[in-house]
């Protein structure tokens, strides 16, 4: 393992050097080796310091998985400018509010994207370049932003007056590395400042976890923007000698048909994808796969065993989130399973109540966490003193998520004490869907609620009351949605209500919401074959 680097930059750099022509890492159809790709980010790093992009200023990225974001993703980190990843279905207020609050100079987009970016760009502040991948000649050369003109730009032009020489700048691992926004829980998003060292830290415990070896191949089929294909997957690859694959796209039919193809040794799973390959017919050759392990959470405890039996594949099972990294884990030679594992060695985890006093064992409460390292965790909330503040009330780390420890030191993951709702594999913020839905000119007011689904995680609903006087079908607030929100955050249930329940103070009891779950007055996209665009 590459134990003396602290940088992306510096392991790409290492690795060309030593394995020039080994693959780096394979995208359905397009493969780059290490040579490739360290080639090609010197000569997009350099291209973007030609435009003034310097250390410490921030980046949006907007792209596909593919072999342009990973270039874009270690161009950056070779000019120490700190990456702002944006979820590609983001749309309207809430691509205003990230490429504002992170304070974006610059933006890498996919041209499929652009149009969204030409909606909103009036309402823009800082951003003075736009670099435009597939570009096409309905590309602008400018947009006009609320305080000046950025300037739009060719990839391809860029890079074809630029050296592939390595950009001299200084970077250290306790830099900021990459802004990574949460799901927005109680309020607006909020930007997670992660280090350098912190992601090798992640990275470093999944390959030990793990017990990768040189020669490994793991596949991903999350998007780039997340956590979980950065530092749980394209990362440990690479520091154990290793190479990755990657899917736009999940398919539970020809998932471990891939993985033989590819002689995939392990993957990483998140929300229901055990459970939509457990759903799968069975094969008589289920089990004759190159796949040995796979890493995430959660792994519905009703499925562990058959899981394992039935691909011969071992789960290991952790806890974690954007701030923290893996915070507690299973290993593979001791395991409970139903629990999320034991605190990692560079974290203290204990349970707390009300008062922030340790929970007897056994006992539920908030899961908090504090480093027992420099740099492990995240730094700060970007631009958000007062939040980063409390989030160390009483400098532990309150995480927001409900949980408790047995006697052995195992930790169990109940639910999440904030107002997210996880829907295959994506956090959705219900105040940012609230924020959006409550603009409706018929709409009073909204309460966004997740609610069970068959595969393990949730679905959206959400209780309306009207202004009165007024009459509103589901099908036209759903329409009211698209192109405002993600796709994957558009309500499946629509619920209509006179009015929402309330505390004294006038906060909604969404638990009573939760409670009441699918009434017979809940309208069901689905049962009218509703379509959602992407």
């Amino acid at each position: 393992m590459y134990d003396g680097l602290q940088t992306f930059g510096a392991l790409v750099a290492a690795r060309a050097n030593q394995h020039p022509d080994a693959l780096a890492i394979k995208f359905e159809q397009h493969q780059l080796s290490f040579a490739e790709l360290h080639r090609r980010a010197n000569r997009l790093a350099n291209a973007l310091a030609n435009l003034q992009l310097v250390k410490g200023e921030t980046c949006a990225v907007m792209l596909p998985n593919g072999p342009d974001y990973l270039t874009t993703w270690l161009a950056l980190t070779r000019l120490g400018v700190v990456e702002v990843p944006i979820n590609v279905a983001y749309r309207g207020d809430l691509f205003i509010y990230l490429l504002n609050q992170a304070e974006c100079s610059a933006l890498v987009i996919d041209q499929r994207y652009l149009e969204h970016l030409l909606q909103i760009s009036a309402n823009l502040t800082n951003l003075r370049h736009i670099v435009v991948v597939d570009s096409d000649t309905t590309t602008p050369t400018s947009l006009t932003t609320r305080n000046t003109v950025a300037s739009v730009h060719d990839h391809k032009n860029i890079l074809f007056h630029s050296e592939d020489t390595e950009p001299n700048v200084a970077i250290s691992d306790t830099d900021p590395s990459v802004i990574l926004f949460t799901s927005g829980t109680t309020g607006p998003s909020k930007g997670v400042v992660l280090s350098h060292r912190a992601n090798f830290v992640l990275a470093r415990n999944v390959s030990e976890l793990m017990g990768y070896t040189q020669g490994e191949r793991l596949f991903t089929v999350f998007p780039l923007f997340h956590v979980n294909a950065r530092y749980t997957t394209v990362l440990p690859a690479w520091l154990v000698d290793g190479d990755c694959v990657m899917h736009d796209r999940f398919s539970a039919s020809s998932f471990f048909d891939f993985c033989r193809t590819e002689n995939v040794t392990a993957f990483n799973y998140m929300g229901a994808l055990l459970m939509m390959l457990m759903k799968q017919p069975e094969r008589t050759n289920d089990a004759d796969n190159p796949v040995r392990r796979a890493y995430g959470a959660p792994a519905p405890v009703e499925i562990y065993r058959d899981f394992e039996q039935r691909f011969g594949v071992q789960l290991v099972e952790v806890y974690g989130s954007t701030e923290l990294g893996t915070a507690t884990m299973n290993t593979v030679e001791a395991f409970r399973i139903g629990s999320c594992g034991r605190a990692v060695p560079y974290f203290d985890v204990k349970i707390h109540d009300s008062l922030d006093n340790e929970c007897p064992i056994g006992t539920e409460g908030e899961i908090v966490v504090r480093p027992t390292r420099p740099s492990v965790m995240f730094n700060q909330y970007y631009k958000m003193p007062t939040e980063t503040v409390s989030a160390f009330h009483n400098l532990w780390f309150h995480t927001g998520d409900r949980g408790r420890m047995d006697a052995d030191g195992y930790f169990y993951f109940i639910d999440r004490m904030k107002d997210a709702i996880r829907r295959r594999g994506e956090n959705i913020s219900s105040w940012e869907v609230e924020k959006v839905l409550n603009t409706h000119p018929k709409v009073l007011e909204t309460a966004v609620i997740g609610t069970p689904s068959a595969l393990t995680e949730e679905e959206v609903l959400v209780a309306v009351v009207l202004r009165e006087g007024e009459s509103l079908l589901p099908v036209d607030l759903l329409d009211f949605c698209q192109g405002r929100i993600a796709h994957f955050a558009v309500p499946r249930y629509v619920r209509f209500l006179t009015a929402l329940p309330r505390t004294p103070s006038q906060r909604v009891e969404k638990y009573k919401l939760r409670a009441a779950g699918l009434t017979n007055d809940t309208w069901d996209r689905e049962s009218v074959g509703y379509q959602v665009r992407r």
